[in-house]
């Protein structure tokens, strides 16, 4: 749409109120700060909901196999030919044998339980998630009965690095005096901090042949972790493991399987927020819609004497659409720039909640997470404008076609 210089001119004359039109100048205001705020809430709530989706989901994966090949059986043994032909799949990465299992941890009096991972030095060097975050030791002491733990657990257990902690095994041994739960002592080598209070607190990464005798497993183990290029993008690839694996009595499971109650119940929330948040610009809306008939109505006799100088309905109209147009699209850009200036700071606002309220408006414990997430995905930002200017221009249709229809003779008679 094309706008003459005087319709311009005139629409730009109109949102500079006088005195006795502050109150309408006050809705307008109002107006462009619901858009505004409408705007800067959706794109914060959206980037977090989205950088907590990312950065809980990278996490669960990167310490998980992407896809885990079980035995239905229960024990997996004789697993090296399908480790094999699993590895020559077309954008499989990596392979690597683990065991998991549940163990009683105890140690300076604290007893609790412990979830126990065994794994080979290279399957724990491929995992970025714990092989780029050791904060303290380092894993080229780990092997034999040396084992990685995480910060939290090193920290609610008091040890550190080169300390012993007692495992209890589940399976139970036999003696003299009939079964006994298994005990053992392992070193300490490396403490890593994955960000995610679940590993950090209670995993522990064992070397796969320690823990095949710790759980009494032979040369067995209990799953074949797949990673491959694409985390994401599970479907082409996954028809081609299965046709590895065979169907030998072996089952595959991938992330989205397990983990896809909770990968849902995130959608279900995210679209939700973005629903409710959107009610917020919708009110803003409505509102350029009151100012404008105000406004429409205030402004009769300039209407009526702008139609007696020749202006014709349509530019009647396109003066008041430029009017609410305006509001929409400042309100929407100061939203824009207000909404990813917090999003990229919304760390040190958590921190100074913290110290202003002394509480943690983000528990790692509550939410799994130790730092509060944020992805500003351009391609939402994109749609949030769109909707809030289409809603802007939507909200000016009425009124400004109420200018237009308003009789010149009229509303000089009543004026």
């Amino acid at each position: 749409m094309i706008f003459s210089p005087f319709e311009r001119m005139v629409a730009m004359r109109y949102l500079r109120a006088r005195r006795q039109e502050g109150f309408i100048s006050v809705i307008s205001w109002l107006s462009l700060l619901g858009i505004m705020i409408g705007v800067a809430a959706l794109i914060v709530v959206m980037s977090v909901m989205s950088g907590f989706r990312q950065d809980l989901f990278q996490r669960i994966i990167g310490v998980n196999g992407h896809m885990n090949v079980y035995s239905t059986a229960g024990k997996l043994g004789d697993y090296e030919a399908i480790l094999q032909r699993i590895s020559q799949v077309h954008d499989v990465v990596d392979v690597s044998p683990t065991i998991e299992g549940q163990a009683l941890i105890s140690q300076n009096g604290v007893t609790s339980g412990a979830y126990v991972r065994g794994a080979t030095l290279g399957a724990i060097e491929h995992r970025a998630s714990i092989a780029q975050h050791i904060v303290q030791g380092s894993l080229a002491n780990y092997g034999e009965d040396r084992v990685a733990i995480g910060i939290r657990m090193a920290d609610r257990l008091n040890v550190g690095i080169g300390d012993t902690i007692t495992l209890i095994s589940s399976v139970s041994k036999s003696t003299l005096f009939g079964a006994a739960p298994r005990m053992r002592g392992y070193k300490v080598a490396a403490i890593f901090d994955v960000g995610m209070s679940e590993f950090d607190n209670s995993f522990i990464f064992m070397p796969l042949e320690t823990a095949q005798v710790f759980f009494s497993m032979g040369a067995s183990v209990t799953a074949l972790e797949v990673f491959v290029r694409d985390s994401y993008n599970l479907s082409s690839v996954r028809g081609d493991v299965v046709a590895a694996i065979g169907t030998g009595g072996f089952r595959l499971l991938d992330w989205r399987q397990t983990n896809g109650s909770f990968y849902a119940a995130i959608e279900v929330e995210r679209i939700m927020m973005a629903i409710i948040l959107m009610l917020i610009i919708i009110v803003a809306a409505l509102n350029v819609v009151s100012a404008l008939i105000m406004l429409v109505k205030d402004k009769g006799q300039a209407i009526a004497i702008l139609r007696t100088m020749g202006a014709t309905r349509g530019m009647v109209m396109r003066i008041f659409f430029i009017n609410g147009s305006v509001i929409g699209m400042i309100g929407t850009t100061l939203g824009v720039v207000f909404g990813v200036i917090i999003t990229h700071h919304l760390e040190g606002v958590r921190q100074l909640i913290r110290y202003l309220t002394n509480t943690d408006p983000f528990s790692a414990q509550v939410y799994f997470l130790s730092k509060f997430p944020s992805t500003v995905d351009w391609g939402e930002v994109s749609w949030i404008v769109a909707m809030a200017l289409g809603l802007s221009f939507l909200a000016t249709l009425y009124p400004s076609w109420r200018a237009a229809r308003l009789d010149p003779v009229e509303a000089l008679r009543y004026e």
